[in-house]
């Protein structure tokens, strides 16, 4: 069952006639399986895009290889352009993507540990970002992440409201 605050921006996002689309990379499609579970999401959820291999992230979603060997696929730098990508693909009034470390052995560092997420997005056209970190196990990094997206995103809703 999605967290309440899950529940309260999708309710804020279909009273406002937003629409959602999320690239997943760490969070292998959980997100938009939280968001989906609210009755009535239909009309809020656009879809998501999982792409957690590299090669997904370079030819879906246009993340040069540069890029990705540069920062690493777990980096600020990569979702944002994963987001942009998205952007692209889908059209959506929020777009959210995520990117991150839940377990160990991804390109996780001293400062950029296990538990470090990273989420970059659009509402409307103006952007946002999210870098988070959370020491638990990482089922509870990604719902914990899932929380702090649905947060953000309810706080947005309210100011154009």
């Amino acid at each position: 069952m999605p967290s309440d605050i899950v529940i309260s921006c999708s309710h804020a996002l279909k009273d406002h006639d937003l629409t959602i689309a999320f690239a997943e990379s760490v969070t292998a499609g959980k997100v938009i399986s939280e968001f989906a579970l609210i009755p009535n999401c239909g009309c809020v959820l656009k879809g998501s895009i999982v792409c957690y291999d590299v090669s997904v992230k370079q030819t879906l979603l246009d993340v040069p290889a540069k890029m990705i060997e540069q920062f690493t696929p777990e980096s600020a730098e990569v979702t944002e352009q994963l987001a942009i990508g998205l952007r692209n693909l889908v059209p959506a009034d929020v777009i959210v993507a995520v990117t991150g470390l839940a377990a160990p052995g991804g390109s996780e560092t001293e400062e950029k540990p296990v538990g470090t997420m990273f989420v970059h997005g659009f509402f409307k056209d103006k952007p946002w970002k999210l870098r988070l970190y959370f020491d638990s196990e990482p089922e509870q990094v990604i719902l914990k992440t899932i929380d702090a997206i649905a947060g953000f995103l309810l706080k947005e809703v309210n100011l154009v409201a």
